[in-house]
C-alpha cells in the first residue's frame, strides 16, 4: 500500500472547465424538449441496465438545444454518476458509444477524468465498489426526492495507487466485464436469430417448403391450407395464483418489472427472498413473465427457473408444445402494439387480458412446429447457460473489485486464469 495515497475525486478531475457537473437546472430540460432526433440525453435507464452504459432507450434533444447547454455535455470516457432517486448508479460513455456527445438530465453529474493522474475505467470501479457507495448513500439528503449535490461527489475521498497499477486493475477487472459483455452479445444473437425464425415462417409465411405450399382465406388471411387459426389463449394460460409473504420460503428467486429486460426474452436479473412484504405470483420454469403496466409492456421474458415475481407482472404458462410460439408473439412489436393501444386505467394504464387472449395466432402443421420448438428451445437453453455464467462472472468480479481497487490484494500477485477457471 506504500504507493497507494488518498485523494478526492475533484483532484482526479480534468483541470477543464466543466470537469465535474451536472444536467440543467430547473424547467431548463423536461420532457417538453424531447424530440425524436439529435443530442441524446442521459437518464438513470442508461445506467440502470447490464454493462456501463445502455443505448437503448434513449431521448434526444436539438442540437440548437444541447448548444445551449454546453456546459452540460458529457462525452466519450466521461463516467456518468446518479445525482438524484437511485443515487449511486455509477456508468462509463465507451469509446464505442453511438454519439459523440451527450446532455445530462438533471438527475445525473458527469466526472471528466485527468488521464496523466487517473485510469477513467479505474476511477469508475472505485465508485462502483462497496466503500464509495456506503460514502454516497451516507450523504444522500433525504428531504423531497433522496440526491446528492456535485460538492459531495467533488469532495469524495478515495485511495489511488501508481497508474501503472491502476491500468494492471482495471485490466483484471476489464477482463472480467468484457467476457460478461461477449456472452450478452452472444445472446442477443442467439434471440434475434429465434426471433428472424418466427417473423420469417409465422408473418411471412416463408418456412421451409412454403414454395410449394396451397394457402386459403381464414379470419386471420391467407393461411397454409394444414395450419389453423387460434387466438393467444389457445397458446398460453394466465396464471393469477399468488401467495402470501409468509408462504415464500428465504433466498427463493423473487422478479420485480425492475428486473425484467427490455426487449431481451432472457431473464438475467432477480433477488433472493428475504423480507417479502405483498403477495407475489408463482411461476414456473417456462413460462412468460409479460410486464402488465403500460410503460413495461416491452418487458418479457422467459422464466429459467421458478419462483415468485411481482403481481405487476402477468404469467403465461404455456400449453402443451406451445411455449415457443407463445413467446415468440408475446415479444412481437405487433402483440406489445396491441397491449398498449388498448389497455385500461388513467393513472397507471394495464394490459386488457380479455383483449390479448384474443390475439389471433396461426399454429402451423405438428411437424413444422416441432421444428421451430427445437430451434427455439436450443437457443433458449444457450441463451440461459450464457446468462447462469455470466451472473458466476459477476459474482467473481464484484469479490475481487473491492479488494484490488483498496491494494488488500496485490494485483501483481494474482493469477487471472486461474480465477477464471474456478469461476466456470
Amino acid at each position: 500500500m506504500t504507493e497507494w495515497r488518498t485523494t478526492t475525486v475533484a483532484e482526479l478531475a480534468s483541470t477543464e472547465k466543466y470537469s465535474v457537473v451536472g444536467g440543467p437546472f430547473g424547467s431548463a430540460l423536461g420532457r417538453k424538449h424531447y424530440v425524436d432526433s439529435g443530442v441524446p440525453v442521459i437518464r438513470g435507464v442508461q445506467l440502470g441496465g447490464p454493462g456501463d452504459f445502455d443505448e437503448s432507450d434513449l431521448v434526444f434533444v436539438t442540437e440548437e438545444k444541447a448548444d445551449k447547454h454546453a456546459g452540460n455535455l458529457a462525452y466519450r470516457g466521461d463516467i456518468i454518476v446518479t445525482q438524484r432517486g437511485t443515487v449511486g448508479q455509477i456508468g462509463r460513455i465507451p469509446a464505442t458509444s453511438k454519439y459523440d456527445r451527450y446532455l445530462l438530465s438533471q438527475s445525473q453529474m458527469k466526472i471528466t477524468v485527468d488521464l496523466d493522474r487517473c485510469d477513467e475505467r479505474f476511477l469508475m470501479y472505485v465508485l462502483r465498489s462497496p466503500g464509495a457507495q456506503h460514502d454516497l448513500v451516507a450523504a444522500t439528503i433525504s428531504s423531497g426526492v433522496p440526491h446528492i449535490n456535485l460538492g459531495t461527489l467533488r469532495g469524495l475521498t478515495v485511495n489511488v495507487p501508481s497508474l501503472s497499477t491502476q491500468r494492471r486493475i482495471v485490466s483484471v477487472l476489464g477482463s472480467i466485464d468484457d467476457l460478461i459483455e461477449n456472452n450478452r452479445r452472444r445472446i442477443e444473437i442467439l434471440e434475434e436469430m429465434a426471433q428472424a425464425f418466427y417473423r420469417e415462417w409465422f408473418v411471412h409465411f416463408r418456412f421451409p417448403g412454403h414454395e410449394t405450399a396451397t394457402f386459403v382465406d381464414s379470419p386471420l388471411g391467407p393461411i397454409p391450407e394444414d395450419w389453423t387459426g387460434a387466438s393467444f389463449s389457445d397458446l398460453v394460460t394466465l396464471v393469477k395464483e399468488t401467495v402470501s409473504p409468509e408462504a415464500i420460503e428465504q433466498g427463493a428467486p423473487v422478479v420485480g418489472l425492475e428486473h425484467i429486460p427490455r426487449e431481451q426474452l432472457t431473464l438475467d436479473d432477480w433477488e433472493e427472498a428475504a423480507e417479502v412484504g405483498s403477495r407475489r405470483g408463482m411461476f414456473r420454469r417456462g413460462d412468460i413473465l409479460f410486464g402488465k403496466i403500460r410503460p413495461y409492456f416491452h418487458k418479457v421474458s422467459v422464466a429459467p427457473f421458478d419462483g415468485y415475481c411481482s403481481t405487476d407482472a402477468m404469467v403465461f404458462r404455456p400449453t402443451g408444445n406451445l411455449g415457443a410460439l407463445a413467446a415468440s408473439v408475446a415479444f412481437s412489436k405487433a402483440f406489445v402494439d396491441v397491449a398498449t393501444a388498448t389497455s385500461n386505467g388513467t393513472k397507471m394504464p394495464r394490459a386488457n387480458w380479455e383483449v390479448l387472449s384474443a390475439y389471433p395466432v396461426a399454429v402451423p402443421s405438428v411437424a413444422l412446429l416441432e421444428r421451430f420448438n427445437d430451434l427455439f428451445s436450443h437457443s433458449v437453453e444457450q441463451c440461459r447457460a450464457l446468462m447462469l455464467s455470466n451472473k458466476v462472472l459477476a459474482a467473481t468480479r464484484d469479490r475481487l473489485l473491492p479488494k484490488l481497487v483498496s491494494g488488500e490484494i496485490d494485483v501483481s500477485d494474482l493469477d487471472l486464469d486461474a480465477v477464471l477457471e474456478g469461476a466456470v
